[in-house]
């Protein structure tokens, strides 16, 4: 009873708040609010909290395995990771928790543990919004990526001191792993194609990072997070990760639902969350102007800090462990930073389009480490997005002799086609600044690669704007995304799978020919 009443909710619900432009994510906190007040009159049984919550989790632990398969460890000893990290921790634990003990009079030690709560974002919402986008290898992508992977270590570290649980003599182990990883890259190559290479990403989140971390002490979601890094430099990182895709998806729906049915607020719990949502804008604007100070350009700062600016499901395990009568208003605030959050990233572009020339005020004149190039050279063709398709389409291109120009918002991806031999540079096809300073004069053709339907249509609707008249190609993912490809300014578009199909019947075709 309780899952026909649950995904019935979840269902509807998420389709409900698709038709007004947000992702179903805010359609499941809804819908777990709902089950909530509607479940008892159905006669929900008591036990399904302790199921949706094992569910919930391993939902988690996949998410953060196919995030740390994305991940290199580079990335995270950044300045303005490591920096903006830990001073967003230092200043924003410190204003709340002043915030809290003089408008609130709670106790030094009440009001400490409530600011550190507040203090940390959500991984588990930047992650799933940075997926969706497919941003998570993009330069903004990462950093955010890299300051939460920065909090979640804080974050275990606090609750080891609060809660009195330390690491045993085992945790020790933990500094051996990276002698794993010939190991693990072995059976990744011996797990094919099919089921066995789902349960390997299972096993390893799940079992290996989970379960073996917390026997050792530790967070089991660090523990899925390092399984995953320890495998992303394989070639076959992305495809576990797409093995994993549908199975994490509705295992993730148990999260969001869960929050919703923590509790029921009072007043009293609505009135907190609803001063805490207020204060979530300082949240992002902290996050900002640290980035700025950190040398980012104001478009990779602003995203970062969107991304970021939504109150952590860690708040939950604070309260659940030393602070119960806050559960409810934790969780209430938790979720109203998600409705405030999920559709500002939604419109993440487009927004920064709106205030780029109020934002690009507080950049500082220096170098950048996110400088994008201003001189693509002499080339014919235009290749947005090197992936698979792309990368394809170049090597097609390149046998025919043209000028070729790869272009990638993976500074990872980008560096690895240079030392694959070919001419490829780090670009983000949704930033201003890198259509305001390209010179696309000397240009025949361009083709739209990228996998995010926004970053074509910007791309598309930036070329036209600059006068560029030769064909814009593009593939798509879906048949519904063609009309708005062309609208944008494409001239041609192909869908991937049915063009594979069409591929391989006029190879078929010709051989019968012979």
């Amino acid at each position: 009873m309780f899952e026909v009443i649950t995904i019935s909710f979840a269902f509807f619900f998420g389709l409900l708040v698709r038709q007004v432009g947000l992702p179903p994510l805010v359609g499941f906190l809804a819908a777990g609010f709902a089950v909530n007040i509607f479940g008892p009159p159905l006669g929900l049984p008591s036990y399904t909290g302790e199921t949706l919550e094992h569910i919930a989790h391993l939902g988690v632990l996949m998410l953060l395995f196919t995030v740390g398969l994305k991940l290199k460890l580079a990335q995270i000893a950044q300045p303005q990771v490591i920096g903006g990290a830990l001073l967003h921790f230092a200043i924003s634990t410190s204003v709340f928790t002043l915030g809290l003990k003089l408008f609130m009079a709670l106790d030094w030690n009440t009001a400490l543990l409530l600011g550190i709560a507040l203090s940390f974002s959500s991984t588990v919402l930047a992650a799933k919004l940075l997926e969706t986008k497919r941003e998570l290898g993009a330069f903004h992508g990462r950093t955010a990526i890299g300051i939460l992977i920065v909090q979640d270590i804080i974050a275990l570290v606090v609750l080891a001191v609060w809660s009195g649980q330390t690491p045993n003599i085992w945790a020790l182990l933990v500094f051996g792993l990276p002698l794993l990883r010939p190991a693990l890259h072995r059976l990744l190559d011996l797990a094919g194609h099919d089921e066995l290479l789902v349960l390997m990403g299972m096993m390893l989140s799940l079992v290996i990072g989970g379960m073996g971390f917390e026997a050792m002490g530790l967070s089991s979601e660090i523990g899925a997070l390092v399984m995953g890094v320890l495998l992303s430099t394989h070639g076959r990182a992305k495809e576990l990760g797409e093995s994993l895709w549908s199975l994490k998806e509705i295992f993730l729906v148990g999260f969001f639902l869960q929050i919703g049915l923590t509790g029921l607020p009072d007043w009293g719990a609505f009135a907190f969350a609803v001063a805490v949502g207020l204060a979530l804008s300082l949240k992002g604007l902290l996050f900002f102007a640290l980035l700025v100070a950190f040398k980012l350009r104001a478009r990779s700062a602003f995203l970062s800090a969107l991304s970021l600016t939504a109150y952590s499901e860690f708040g939950l395990i604070v309260a659940a462990g030393v602070l119960p009568e806050y559960l409810v208003p934790l969780a209430l605030a938790v979720s109203i930073s998600f409705v405030i959050s999920a559709p500002l990233n939604r419109f993440a572009h487009p927004l920064y389009e709106r205030f780029e020339n109020r934002l690009r005020a507080f950049e500082r004149d220096t170098m950048h480490p996110d400088e994008q190039p201003t001189e693509i050279g002499d080339v014919d063709v235009l290749i947005f997005g090197m992936g698979r398709t792309g990368t394809a389409a170049y090597q097609y291109l390149a046998e025919q002799d043209f000028k070729l120009l790869g272009l990638d918002a993976d500074t990872y991806k980008a560096k690895a086609h240079v030392e694959a031999g070919r001419n490829v540079m780090f670009a983000d096809a949704e930033d201003s600044n890198f259509w305001s300073g390209c010179n696309i004069g000397g240009i025949k053709a361009v083709i739209l690669a990228m996998d995010d339907i926004e970053a074509k249509l910007i791309a598309a609707r930036s070329l036209r704007k600059r006068g560029f008249t030769g064909p814009v190609i593009s593939h798509a993912m879906h048949d519904s995304h063609r009309q708005q490809i062309i609208d944008a300014g494409a001239d041609f578009t192909y869908l991937t799978m049915s063009q594979a199909g069409v591929g391989l019947a006029e190879r078929t075709a010709k051989a019968l020919e012979t």
